[in-house]
Parts: C-alpha cells; sequence; structure tokens
C-alpha cells in the first residue's frame, strides 16, 4: 500500500473483532486514543490505525468524506476465498465485481465504512497505456472508451506529465 489507513471509530471493541477475526489482523500497540493494526509482513503499507473517539457518531457518506479503503489482494483466486471467508462469518458483500483493470469485493464490516478487496492485475497497462506513459491519461475500461470526451468533460484535469515538470528537492541540514 502507500501507506497505513486512518480510520477515526466511536467502538473500539466493534472493529477490533473485524479487524482480527475477519481480516486475520494482528492488534499490535496502543498509545492513547490510537491502535495499530498489522497485516503481512506489517510496516508502512500494511497497517491501520485506528482513532478512537467515542463521541463520534457512525460515519456516513458525503461531501468531503473517504468512500472506500482498499486492501490488496494478488488474484481471483484469493478474491474467491475471502469470499467464502466474508460468507462464514455471514457478512453481506457485493460478490465478485469485475473492473476490466482489477477484480474486486466490497463489503461493509463496519457502519459506514466500505472496505474493498481488489486483485494486483491485470492491471492498467493495455493496448491503451504503456508504462512510459501509465497516468498520464485518464484511463478508461474499453466499454467506456467510445465516450471518452464525454466523461473527460465531466472530470477536472489533473497534470501528471513528470516530463513537464522540474522537481527541486529541498535538503535541510
Amino acid at each position: 500500500g502507500l501507506g497505513p489507513i486512518f480510520l477515526r471509530i466511536n467502538d473500539l471493541s466493534k472493529i477490533d473483532k473485524v479487524l482480527t477475526e475477519i481480516m486475520q489482523m494482528r492488534k499490535q500497540t496502543t498509545q492513547a486514543q490510537y491502535t495499530l493494526y498489522e497485516m503481512g509482513l506489517g510496516g508502512n503499507g500494511a497497517s491501520v490505525i485506528l482513532d478512537f473517539q467515542a463521541s463520534l457518531k457512525d460515519a456516513q457518506q458525503g461531501y468531503g468524506g473517504v468512500h472506500h479503503v482498499a486492501f490488496r489482494i494478488e488474484d481471483k483466486e484469493e478474491l474467491d476465498q475471502w469470499i467464502k471467508r466474508l460468507e462464514s462469518f455471514h457478512v453481506g458483500h457485493s460478490g465478485f465485481v469485475d473492473r476490466f483493470y482489477f477484480k474486486s469485493l466490497y463489503t461493509r464490516l463496519y457502519p459506514g465504512l466500505l472496505f474493498e478487496f481488489a486483485t494486483e492485475g491485470p492491471g492498467f497497462i493495455d493496448d491503451e497505456e504503456t508504462y512510459e506513459t501509465l497516468g498520464e491519461s485518464l484511463a478508461l475500461p474499453p466499454k467506456f472508451r467510445n465516450q471518452r470526451e464525454v466523461i473527460e468533460s465531466m472530470v477536472r484535469p489533473i497534470d501528471t506529465v513528470r516530463s513537464n515538470k522540474t522537481f527541486i528537492k529541498e535538503v535541510y541540514e
């Protein structure tokens, strides 16, 4: 992952069961209102940090909120294992979702929080993009490519082209 996932929650016992029993994470440490959980080998990209705030209302989707958190898994076989695991805990889920660039599974394991399990591949490199140009244009699955002009007119552009920028690193002594 890119870094730890931070979740602000109001029920520590409920989310602890979700993370340890269903997600198979390890509770590592608690400092003040923060609790660290890790999966796999642990570390920055394999961590969830809880910020316990008992007075918070349950989360709900809305402007300025995070839509979901994603957990990377290897392949469709592992995705099928997660489907079986969620069903063994009688947890509702989306079932298999084909996103063309990856395969997914969505579930709400805690009120207001949407968890996604997403496969590593097949990835965004295909007939339209190469490794060198990846991320420089909006990637669209084939079924939406004929609507590119309309779709791009509705989203704010983000300049991701590194070749036209100069990056100056600050050095602190």
